[in-house]
């Protein structure tokens, strides 16, 4: 498997095919694959990144996208089966975080563990906000993600681009806003949390819970910023997802 276009799910920038894991990036609400373009680069040919792509957006555009976190879940563990040769980490950061979570659970329904789950800028799966901006008019949604500061502001200058992004942005936050934890088996997954200190979307407290969801290892890593707090502190992150993955440590587990 080469080259950066893997069929509809999965984009993979740098293949690496001799790299002893696989790193799997999901994408915040309104993101897109190449969100992982860096984190890609600088962990290959170490590590073959693996970067989702939602549908509703760039190369998918012309797609419906999905409003449930559940048919994101089912369609992405469909799309990675045939990528789950060596020890695979999920990597999710706001939306993804859960629907990297709901992807580790129907791994594990199939007896197929992943090695580990980073989750990132977002409340564990029992502590669900009762949260609307799905909901609000286009201004107000677009008030909600300037405020957030993880979008390119140019997008908001450009009104042809803004209206071919903003019907997969309000897919996403509903998928985001109106996922609910469907009570089950523990991971058995390590999960390894990280969190900006003032993030609006997810307090420390909030994060710390998804330890209630594994019965393996858990970490919690803070850091100074807000909801995007992965934009400044990205060496930081994915040194934390190297550290996990020192060769010695590196196993298929089942």
């Amino acid at each position: 498997m080469a080259g950066n276009d893997e069929g509809l799910w999965v984009r993979r920038f740098h293949p690496a095919d001799d790299a002893p894991f696989r790193l799997v990036c999901f994408p915040h609400a309104g993101g897109s694959a190449s969100y992982f373009f860096p984190v890609s680069r600088a962990l290959s040919p170490a590590a073959d990144v693996l970067a989702i792509q939602y549908p509703g957006r760039q190369d998918r555009r012309r797609e419906p996208g999905l409003a449930t976190i559940a048919e994101l879940a089912d369609g992405v563990t469909e799309a990675l089966l045939p990528w789950l040769d060596r020890p695979t980490v999920l990597f999710g950061h706001s939306m993804g975080a859960s629907l990297g979570f709901e992807v580790a659970r129907r791994l594990e329904a199939r007896d197929v563990r992943p090695h580990a789950l980073f989750v990132s800028g977002r409340v564990a799966p029992s502590r669900a906000r009762d949260e609307t901006v799905h909901r609000r008019d286009d201004a107000g949604l677009i008030a909600a993600v300037k405020e957030l500061g993880g979008t390119d502001a140019q997008i908001f200058e450009d009104e042809a681009i803004l209206e071919m992004v903003l019907p997969s942005i309000r897919t996403d936050y509903t998928a985001a806003e109106t996922y609910r934890y469907t009570p089950g088996p523990l991971l058995r997954t390590p999960i390894h949390a990280h969190v900006g200190e003032n993030d609006p979307k997810a307090t420390v407290d909030e994060v710390r819970d998804w330890a209630e969801h594994t019965s393996g290892r858990f970490t919690l890593t803070t850091y100074p910023g807000g909801h995007f707090y992965l934009n400044t502190h990205a060496p930081a992150v994915i040194g934390a997802i190297s550290d996990a993955l020192r060769p010695s440590d590196l196993r298929v587990t089942q």
